[in-house]
C-alpha cells in the first residue's frame, strides 16, 4: 500500500463531520458507509446504534485474536485553524486535519490494510470516546464480543510505540451545603458552605501530595477545576461547588481514591458527590501487563514510558483482557488547531499493524 493509498482514506475521513458534541452521528452516518466500501470480500460487518450519537461498528474477517479498536469521533474544530478543518491538507510531511492524529489517521492505515486482502483482521470503530464516557466499548464488552480476542490494540497517538500503561480519570462534582445568614454571626466559621469546601479542599490536597513515592514522583494529579460558592461577602455562604479531577496512576483504584477524599470532609459537613466520569487506570487494579508485554516482545514492538492521558484500552482491561496502547502521531498534536500527524508515522503504524495481522492465526 503506497502512502497515498492511506491518505486517500484519512482525507474521506477527515471530510466526514464526526465532531463530539455535538455527536450527530448513526449507524448509516457517511463514515460507516465509507467504511463499508472500502472492505473487501470477507469482511461480516455490525453496527449497534445505542442513540445519541454512541455507535460501535464492528468488522471482522476470519478468526483473529487481536482486536484493534479505533474512535472515529472528534473534538470541536474550534477557532484558529490556517485552513478547512474537514479538509485534508498534506504539506512537508504532514496531513492536517480535524481528527488526522486523534485518531481517524489509525483508522486510515487499518482500512488500507483490510483493503489490501489481510487475512485476519478485527475492527471495532466507535463515537464516544471524547468526553462521552466509553458506552460503545461498555456495549460492546457487555454483549460478550471481546471474549474471542487475546489481545487488544488501542489506535491513540503514542508515536508508534507500545504503551502498557496510563493514568486514569476521575471526575467528581461534590457541592457542599451550609446554612445562610448574615457574616456577623460566629457560626459562619463551621456553617459557611464555602468554609466546609475550603478546610476539604486542604486536606484533599495534602492526601494527594502525600501520594508522592519520592520528589521526583508526581504522584496523583489532583485539581480543583472549577469552584464556586457564595453569593456575597457579608452573606454566611448557604452552598459551594467545586468540580475536581484526579488523574490516578497505573495500578490504582478509582473507588479507594474517591473513599480517601470523601472522608477529608468533616464530619457533620452536609456533602453531596456526583461520579460524571471514571476511567481506571491501565492495567487496572487487578491485571497486569504480563500478556501484553509478551505480546510486544512476539511482534517486535517497542515499549515505549506509561504516558498520563486516558485511553479506553482500560476498559477493556477492566474487562480481563490483555489491552495496550499503540498508534500513530504524538499526543501533543491532539485537540490542537491545524491538528496533524507525520505522514511517516501513518507508515510506521501501517507497517507495524500489518506485522500483526499478517501473522495472526
Amino acid at each position: 500500500m503506497s502512502t497515498a493509498g492511506i491518505t486517500q482514506h484519512l482525507q474521506a475521513l477527515v471530510a466526514c463531520d464526526t465532531q463530539n458534541p455535538p455527536r450527530k452521528i448513526d449507524g448509516d452516518s457517511e463514515i460507516f458507509a465509507y467504511c463499508r466500501k472500502v472492505l473487501p470480500p470477507g469482511f461480516a460487518t455490525r453496527a449497534w446504534d445505542h442513540g445519541d450519537g454512541h455507535v460501535s461498528w464492528f468488522a471482522v474477517k476470519g478468526r483473529p485474536s487481536v482486536l484493534f479498536n479505533v474512535h472515529l469521533d472528534t473534538v470541536p474544530a474550534g477557532a484558529g485553524w490556517s485552513s478547512d478543518p474537514l479538509r485534508l491538507r498534506v504539506s512537508s510531511g504532514r496531513a492536517h486535519g480535524r481528527g488526522a492524529c486523534d485518531i481517524k489517521g489509525a483508522a486510515a492505515v487499518l482500512l488500507a490494510i483490510a483493503e489490501q486482502g489481510a487475512g485476519q483482521l478485527a475492527l471495532l470503530f466507535t463515537t464516544d470516546e471524547e468526553g462521552a464516557g466509553g458506552c460503545c466499548v461498555d456495549h460492546f464488552l457487555a454483549a460478550g464480543e471481546g471474549d474471542r480476542f487475546e489481545q487488544v490494540v488501542v489506535a491513540e497517538p503514542t508515536l508508534c510505540r507500545a504503551v502498557l500503561g496510563h493514568r486514569g480519570y476521575l471526575s467528581v462534582k461534590t457541592r457542599f451545603h451550609g446554612e445562610p445568614g448574615h457574616s456577623s454571626a460566629a457560626r459562619g466559621l463551621h456553617d459557611s458552605a464555602n468554609h466546609q469546601m475550603a478546610r476539604w479542599a486542604a486536606r484533599a490536597l495534602e492526601l494527594a501530595a502525600a501520594a508522592k513515592r519520592s520528589p521526583a514522583d508526581p504522584g496523583t494529579c489532583f485539581n480543583l477545576g472549577l469552584v464556586q460558592g457564595g453569593s456575597k461577602s457579608n452573606v454566611i455562604a448557604g452552598e459551594a461547588f467545586v468540580h475536581w479531577s484526579a488523574r490516578l496512576r497505573p495500578g490504582e483504584s478509582s473507588e479507594t481514591f474517591l473513599q480517601a477524599v470523601q472522608a477529608c470532609a468533616e464530619a457533620g459537613d452536609t456533602v453531596g458527590w456526583e461520579v460524571p466520569f471514571r476511567g481506571e487506570p491501565l492495567p487496572t487494579a487487578d491485571h497486569d501487563d504480563t500478556a501484553a508485554r509478551a505480546f510486544c516482545v512476539e511482534h517486535d514492538w517497542v515499549v515505549g514510558d506509561p504516558v498520563d492521558f486516558w485511553t479506553e484500552a482500560a476498559l477493556f482491561s477492566g474487562a480481563g483482557l490483555s489491552a495496550l496502547v499503540l498508534g500513530p502521531g504524538a499526543i501533543e498534536q491532539a485537540h490542537t488547531a491545524d491538528e496533524w500527524v507525520a505522514v511517516e508515522q501513518l507508515e510506521r503504524a501501517y507497517e507495524l499493524y500489518g506485522r500483526v495481522v499478517n501473522s495472526d492465526g
